[in-house]
């Protein structure tokens, strides 16, 4: 395992849907009904109250799919995770250019969700690096610099916030060592 931050973020290699933490976050489908990859597998491996969650939040919130970048929070029914918090990645070549901007976006709105809902830990998968293209090594560095900011931000504000709970972990999730090993050569938290 290594760690950053000062223990606060840690990466591992493993199944994001075993990971036992407050939150899973879902690299979902604007649609939020489910879909391949790690969308698929925390939608099987949570069961039916995830997915009557995000029909709620279709019908009431967004009834033209979650946007690129934004976030939402659910029951993480059958795991071990409280919450599943569930954003849309930029698809690589796809966003006129702005795609870092984009995966920094559900970075940052995936934290605050977190600390909102009083999460100490929280697991995210690789966003966007799976079938929509974004390049591993580019990913490493949006998301490293997106978290390390939101945390360093965190920590400043927590001086004049009145005992607010902290996000103490945020675990990266690598489905194999390659993957991590990409994310180890190229991230930006030192």
């Amino acid at each position: 395992m290594n760690s950053f931050l000062h223990g606060r973020v840690s990466v591992v290699v493993g199944d994001i849907t075993r990971q036992a933490t407050d939150a899973l976050v879902n690299a979902a489908n604007s649609s939020l009904l489910g879909g391949g990859g790690v969308d698929g597998a925390i939608h099987r491996a949570g069961g039916a109250e995830i997915l009557e969650a995000c029909r709620v939040i279709r019908n009431t919130r967004y009834p033209e799919g979650l946007l690129t970048g934004e976030a939402v929070i659910t029951t993480g029914g059958r795991l071990a995770a409280r919450h599943v918090i569930h954003t849309v990645g930029p698809i690589w070549g796809q966003h006129a250019g702005r795609e870092a901007e984009l995966l920094a976006a559900c970075y940052r709105n995936s934290l605050a969700l977190a600390v909102e809902h009083a999460v100490a830990s929280i697991a995210f998968p690789a966003i966007s690096t799976g079938v929509y293209g974004y390049p591993a090594e580019e990913a490493a560095q949006v998301s490293s610099q997106a978290i390390r900011e939101f945390l360093t931000r965190e920590e400043d504000g927590a001086a004049n916030a009145e005992a607010r709970p902290k996000l103490e972990e945020v675990r990266l999730v690598f489905f194999t060592p390659p993957s991590a090993e990409i994310f180890l050569r190229n991230h930006k938290f030192e």
